[in-house]
């Protein structure tokens, strides 16, 4: 459980820019943090409904709620051996013309990782019908109901890339 968390928390947060560059096989990064890449939540609406799969040798869950008021919220929990290992709570929103995904993590009895204040933010690079790029992670839509994501994930010694393969469980947005 530590290793999961310290390696989520880990996540590499880089900028965005209209430049972007490979950080891991399947995610990128931008190269001008300055950069403000135009987006909104219609991009990126096809993520509404259900998903779970394997995950950090548990079993995920994930849902994405229909975008309003400028922001769709979803939720994510892993499970392993048959309990919590930690929640996500993620909010993607629609600020100065782009989008953002802002994830805060919990321990199984809800107390959260980061501070008060904090949570991670992934700052959005591109999208297309059937790929989301942020910072550091990758939704790839491989059919209606099949979803991968790559986490871009490191520490003091390396970078590596984990994989979270997707079942829609639940309607779509789209």
């Amino acid at each position: 459980m530590r290793i999961i968390r310290l390696a989520v928390l880990a996540m590499l947060i880089v900028g965005t820019a209209n430049a972007q560059s490979q950080r891991t096989e399947h995610t990128l990064k931008l190269d001008d943090a300055n950069a403000r890449p135009p987006a909104t939540l219609a991009d990126v609406e096809w993520l509404v409904g259900s998903w779970s799969g394997p995950a950090f040798g548990g079993t995920a869950e994930e849902v994405w709620s229909p975008p309003s008021a400028g922001s769709m919220l979803g939720m994510f929990k892993l499970m392993q051996e048959g309990e919590v290992s930690f929640y996500e709570l993620l909010v993607l929103v629609e600020e100065e013309g782009t989008l953002n995904l802002k994830v805060k993590h919990f321990n199984a009895d809800f107390t959260a990782w980061e501070t008060k204040e904090d949570y991670v933010n992934f700052r959005f690079i591109s999208a297309n019908d059937d790929a989301i790029h942020f910072s550091g992670i990758s939704f790839y839509r491989i059919t209606e109901n099949e979803l991968h994501v790559y986490l871009a994930l490191h520490n003091e010694e390396k970078t590596w890339e984990q994989k979270l393969v997707y079942i829609r469980t639940g309607s779509s947005g789209s």
